[in-house]
């Protein structure tokens, strides 16, 4: 029997010797390469933190202590060693366990998250509570040195250390490059300051100069002087103990003994202590440690596809950039650590001068875009509609209220399948189109994107193009039948099929299924029409109202939640045209709770998004009005 099979719970680890605990690690790694080539995940984060997780719980007591990580897409290992073993087969899978740590799955995930550079805030806050409520247990949070580059891990840093709680902070550093020499340097200083004996007789002698009249005090200062000196010379830390943490590091993050004498060293000081870990991304596994960047999320290791590929939207988005920085040069892309994701990679290898990566630091890309735009030139913001909800405010404060010409590309719109509630898209038609002065439009295939963007580029207004995740739709468009190329002008929606009976009114990825479901109820003896909205703001009133005068009934469809959204939009226009208690209209979208993981096809089924579900809630609203007109 394998070790990790023996393992129920973290306290089993507390009782392991060091080849077992080393065999421990290997069996993990094993283990997630075996689950995540089945389901797809984040492979290289978690396997360069296995020794890292396995030395933090072989020392804490959770769940009575906390154990708070950033983002969360590392946790694998600590979803295998507290009591989610049996179903790590369902990671990320429809009904299955999370991807990332959870509240609701588990006592030992004590906080929810998905999200940035949150984990140092929400550990203050149980620091904090564990000390109003004179409870008695440590807290650790996990931070990434990603997540460093996002403004809300500093201001928890500036807070913990004002307050100079106890309280853990283990930054994970997957990037730096330390030398031999420098390495061998830090684990030195390292164990000066962990051995509690040194630690003890530099006390002592600081109590016993200050108590030497007026040399005492001298010599503490000259002492304290020359103490900062030697850390700014060779402690990499500073900027940590100047923020009121003790600093640590850097420690080998691949070495669990060591690991484990520092962690329980830093648990054992009153004030908030900060300690360095080096790991590989990707370790234990070649590929993966060869090109961590492309092993961050995989998908299933699936046998290769006949045919060509199917460009994503992000791909089209990427080449489009391309295409119009060559004609225009105040052209400018902004990303927050993501140019892969949102497609961007050759603009930056072509135009690096004109290719900004502010890292996970989503409010000061929009910022940073108004300020770009304010200079004269044309800044695109190409981020993931679930990390632009971050940066609210400076859409509005900095891009909206001076109406500066700053274009939003919001990649993943919708859902987006395994990675669940926190990365799901479906906010974002509600947050936006609430703001003055913003534009939107949302493409339903490849060439809309492209238009949409020039279309946006050459207007001096803020706008935002908002597209989902994955392959192109144009192929579904051809096999519907759909060959109108008609351009896309402002303001204005595509009548793709006119109806009698009613009218589909779907907003970009909506409008293929909307298609789907007008043929099948076409066959059923139906006259359905279908229109692509293009718009959500300006929204095309007077071809929403026409509709509404010729067929008396209108399904919106649009892959974001109901309040505030597209078809909320549409009610209003009725409302105001005094036509709403003479139309029916039924608003179909994501409801009022938060979407779990899965495939996005299965939640699409599951949410009535798919075309059997738009048709069971479109049959009882013709066949109604039909009874009706035959009475």
């Amino acid at each position: 029997m394998k070790l990790l099979d023996t393992i129920d719970g973290p306290g089993k680890l507390h009782h392991l010797t060091r080849k077992q605990l080393t065999q421990l690690c290997g069996e993990l790694r094993a283990r997630i390469i075996e689950t995540v080539s089945q389901t797809g995940g984040h492979l290289a984060s978690s396997l360069g933190v296995v020794e890292l997780t396995v030395a933090l719980h072989s020392v804490l007591n959770t769940p009575v202590d906390k154990l708070i990580w950033d983002v969360g897409h590392q946790a694998y290992a600590h979803k295998l060693l507290t009591g989610r073993r049996e179903r790590f087969h369902t990671l990320r899978q429809y009904k299955g366990i999370s991807g990332f740590p959870a509240r609701h799955e588990s006592v030992y995930d004590p906080f929810t998250v998905g999200h940035s550079s949150t984990s140092i805030s929400a550990a203050l806050g149980y620091a904090l509570a564990r000390d109003g409520l004179n409870l008695d247990y440590n807290v650790v949070a996990v931070v990434g040195d990603g997540a460093l580059t996002g403004g809300l891990a500093f201001e928890a840093l500036n807070h913990a250390g004002h307050l100079n709680t106890q309280l853990m902070v283990v930054l994970n550093d997957n990037e730096m490059s330390i030398a031999r020499n420098v390495g061998a340097m830090s684990q030195y200083l390292t164990r000066l300051r962990t051995d509690p004996t040194l630690s003890r007789t530099r006390e002592e002698m600081e109590q016993l100069l200050g108590r030497v009249p007026a040399i005492g005090d001298s010599m503490l200062r000259v002492t304290d002087r020359m103490k900062k000196l030697v850390k700014q010379l060779v402690v990499p830390g500073m900027l940590f103990e100047e923020l009121g943490f003790t600093y640590v590091g850097p420690v080998d993050g691949h070495d669990v003994a060591l690991m484990q004498t520092v962690f329980r060293d830093g648990l054992r000081r009153k004030g908030p202590v900060l300690i360095h870990v080096i790991t590989q991304k990707g370790k234990g596994y070649g590929p993966s440690e060869a090109n961590p960047e492309f092993y961050h999320g995989t998908g299933p290791l699936r046998d290769s596809e006949a045919g060509e590929p199917v460009p994503s939207y992000s791909q089209v988005f990427g080449r489009e950039m391309v295409s119009l920085a060559k004609k225009n040069d105040r052209l400018v892309a902004i990303t927050a650590a993501m140019p892969d994701g949102t497609g961007l990679s050759q603009f930056k290898e072509l135009y690096p001068q004109r290719f900004f990566d502010v890292g996970i630091a989503e409010q000061h890309a929009v910022t940073l875009a108004a300020g770009l735009a304010a200079g004269g030139l044309r800044p695109v913001v190409a981020v993931y509609s679930t990390f632009l909800q971050r940066a609210f405010d400076q859409i509005i404060h900095d891009v909206c209220l001076p109406q500066l010409p700053v274009v939003f590309a919001v990649d993943r719109a919708g859902l987006v399948g395994e990675d669940g509630p926190t990365h799901h898209g479906v906010f974002d038609l509600s947050y936006l189109r609430m703001i003055p002065n913003l534009q939107i439009m949302a493409p339903k295939d490849s060439q809309e994107l492209a238009e949409m963007l020039e279309l946006a580029l050459e207007r001096e207004a803020c706008t935002a193009i908002r597209y989902p995740r994955g392959p192109v739709h144009d192929k579904a468009f051809r096999e519907l039948g759909v060959d109108d190329c008609s351009p896309v002008e402002f303001g204005r929606a595509q009548i793709i099929k006119q109806g009698s009976d009613l009218t589909f009114v779907a907003v970009g990825s909506m409008t293929a299924a909307a298609l789907e479901a007008a043929a099948e109820l076409e066959n059923r003896g139906f006259d359905v029409g279908v229109i692509n909205a293009r718009w959500v703001k300006p929204i095309d009133q007077e071809t929403i109202l026409e509709t509404a005068a010729q067929t008396r009934r209108i399904i919106t469809l649009e892959e974001n939640v109901l309040a505030g959204g597209f078809g909320s939009a549409v009610m209003e226009i009725l409302e105001k045209a005094g036509l709403l208690s003479q139309v029916q209209v039924n608003c179909i979208g994501v409801p009022d709770r938060f979407v779990e993981h899965g495939d996005s096809a299965v939640l699409l089924k599951d949410l009535g998004l798919d075309a059997r579900g738009i048709i069971q809630r479109a049959l009882p609203l013709i066949q109604y009005s039909k009874a009706a007109v035959q009475l």
